[in-house]
């Protein structure tokens, strides 16, 4: 078996790959303050929902307990 030679050009943390766009020229959606505002609501719907399912659970165990 050969082995593949490998390149021995070093890369320096700012070197991006030839046909990669500059981050300042990308506009995407989520980016910015709208990608935070996107975290905020997700993370306030993850502690309600929780909450929710918390109390089914504690229902769960009351009606469970007083099952005579």
């Amino acid at each position: 078996m050969t082995a593949l030679p490998e390149e021995s050009t070093p890369m320096s943390a700012d070197s991006q790959p030839a046909g990669a766009p500059d981050p300042e020229e990308l506009d995407t959606e989520g980016s910015g303050r709208r990608a935070n505002k996107g975290v905020w609501i997700r993370a306030f719907i993850y502690v309600i929902g929780f909450h929710v399912f918390a109390g089914f659970v504690m229902l769960l165990f009351y009606f469970g307990s007083h099952r005579h």
